[in-house]
């Protein structure tokens, strides 16, 4: 799927689930991106911080991950590699996990760009694309289970349908041009 640029930066704010907001940069590297942000909420009474860095090469596939959060409960950070489709969390490695290319913060709307960069996809057709979930107040990490549908294309926008088996949740995805989320329904949405 052909996206426009990256803009240097992007923040959201998050609603309904949660109160917060999100700031992310993305720097080019040799070959792939730097995606670098902050997350910082008020979710069910339970206030965090979290602090996040994914590398990701050509193919945007995640290579590297190192995430820090801060809650009331104190300080955590977390390093996570891909190597081969073999992921490590603070370098044990998690056979659980083969078969992601894509790490999902529960913290972050940006992580949600990942797949759509390597994806080619046409209207109507949905790709499986499970991902490695890390959780925003403890940084437990998982494997989430996803689908990604596209529903509408045009030169600026994108609809797709997304659905977690995982947590039996599904909705309709708004992002712009460059395959950002515009529009994370309970979620997020962007301001500039």
């Amino acid at each position: 799927m052909e996206l426009q640029r990256l803009p240097q930066g992007a923040a959201w704010s998050h609603r309904g689930a949660r109160d917060g907001f999100e700031v992310a940069f993305f720097r080019p590297l040799g070959s792939g991106y730097r995606i670098s942000g902050h997350t910082s909420a008020d979710e069910d009474s339970t206030r965090w911080s979290v602090g996040y860095e994914v590398e990701v090469d050509a193919a945007w596939t995640t290579t590297r991950v190192r995430a820090t959060t801060l809650t009331e409960g104190g300080e955590r950070d977390v390093a996570l590699r891909c190597d081969g489709g073999r992921w490590s969390v603070d370098g044990e490695f998690r056979p659980d996990l083969d078969g992601c290319h894509d790490v999902d913060f529960e913290s972050s709307a940006v992580t949600n760009t990942l797949p759509l960069h390597r994806l080619a996809l046409g209207e109507g057709v949905g790709v499986d694309v499970p991902a490695v979930f890390v959780r925003a107040d403890d940084l437990r990490v998982e494997r989430l289970e996803q689908r990604y549908t596209l529903l509408a294309r045009s030169a600026d926008s994108l609809t797709f349908h997304y659905a977690s088996t995982t947590f039996g949740f599904a909705c309709k995805l708004r992002y712009d041009g460059a395959g950002l989320i515009v529009d994370y329904p309970g979620i997020a949405v962007r301001h500039s």
